[in-house]
């Protein structure tokens, strides 16, 4: 009897997503290894874990595969691989753009640069800092007052230490002078 059908969703469970991963890559990868040999066919398979570690499988070298695959797919009669490189430079033209934003706002950031801004920018800006501020002094109150308990705990453990000791060398001083006693009075 089979185990039935699993419900395809992301797994929530970071560990079991973990151990699901791990295992069903190994079975992909030797899916693919199966199908080159079995069927002679050439096969490359490229993995990219959520952590962006690589794992790829090439029955006859990625590399060779891959150029393989760009010949055939991007032929220059369909102009594909002119309307690549169009979008690639699109994508490039967003990503300056979005770079340099941040660039400016790091800048407006740290106090720079703010001659070109209007009032209202220089309030959201001033929300902005005063927010990250209030989120700073939280996390700064928060470390101290964690350092703080610990001093605590350190405290009580070195104060019952301390009693400890006490006992010990009381305990010591009256043995030894029961002692005394013992040896003066055989005297």
């Amino acid at each position: 009897m089979g185990r039935g059908r699993v419900e395809l969703k992301r797994i929530e469970n970071k560990i079991n997503r973990q151990v699901t991963f791990s295992k069903r890559r190994n079975g992909l990868l030797k899916k693919a290894y199966e199908l080159s040999v079995l069927c002679d066919a050439e096969v490359a398979l490229i993995i990219f874990s959520s952590r962006g570690k690589l794992y790829e499988f090439g029955s006859s070298g990625m590399t060779k595969t891959l150029e393989r695959y760009q010949r055939c797919c991007l032929t220059p009669q369909d102009n594909s691989l002119e309307r690549e490189t169009q979008n690639w430079y699109q994508e490039v033209t967003k990503l300056k753009t979005k770079y340099q934003a941040l660039q400016r706002t790091q800048r407006h950031l740290l106090g720079e640069d703010l001659g070109p801004l209007n009032v209202k920018e220089l309030q959201n800006l001033e929300k902005q800092l005063e927010g990250a501020l209030a989120l700073a002094r939280q996390r700064k109150t928060q470390i101290m007052i964690e350092q703080m308990e610990d001093l605590r705990k350190k405290e009580r453990h070195l104060g019952d230490l301390n009693k400890q000791l006490k006992i010990k060398k009381d305990r010591t001083s009256k043995q030894s002078k029961a002692l005394e006693f013992c040896c003066s009075s055989r005297k």
